[in-house]
């Protein structure tokens, strides 16, 4: 279920889109940026790191590792009230440098968002491995829904 979602949805969608495109970019001040100082990032791997620690914990991993680049559809957008809105997506991977989407880095991402001052931030973000056990069919879906958006260069759908 795809809404507008609002204000807020135009907000979350476009942060959600910087955010992928900074960590396609490996720009961790960019990607750290798009979070309130309060906010929690949730990693893949259930890291925890609090909004103003966000840079910190990405820049050895931008500096010592080679990252796979993310592509996305927006499955929600929902408001949560008058001034958050939640957004929800399926995302995939493709190796450093490849087009072809890594089935074992399917992920679901839950994006909340809040306005601050006249802007919107990211209070939020988990990342959560989508290996659907037990489901080989789910998996092999989510990959083929992604795939044609990582081929043709569209980050976000």
């Amino acid at each position: 279920m795809i809404t507008d979602g609002g204000l807020g949805g135009a907000a979350a969608r476009e942060l959600y889109q910087q955010l992928l495109d900074a960590w396609n970019k490996r720009r961790a001040d960019d990607f750290a940026a798009l979070f309130a100082a309060d906010a929690l990032l949730v990693g893949f791997d259930g890291s925890q790191i609090p909004g103003n620690r966000v840079a910190e914990h990405l820049r050895p991993i931008f500096a010592d590792h080679p990252t796979a680049k993310y592509v996305a559809k927006v499955r929600q957008l929902r408001p949560l009230g008058s001034d958050t809105t939640m957004l929800i997506a399926i995302a995939g991977m493709a190796p450093p440098g490849g087009t072809v989407l890594n089935p074992s880095a399917n992920a679901v991402q839950t994006l909340l968002v809040e306005p601050s001052g006249n802007t919107w931030r990211i209070v939020l973000f988990q990342n959560t491995p989508a290996q659907y056990h037990g489901h080989p069919e789910v998996a092999a879906q989510h990959t083929a829904e992604l795939q044609p958006f990582m081929t043709a260069g569209v980050l976000v759908a």
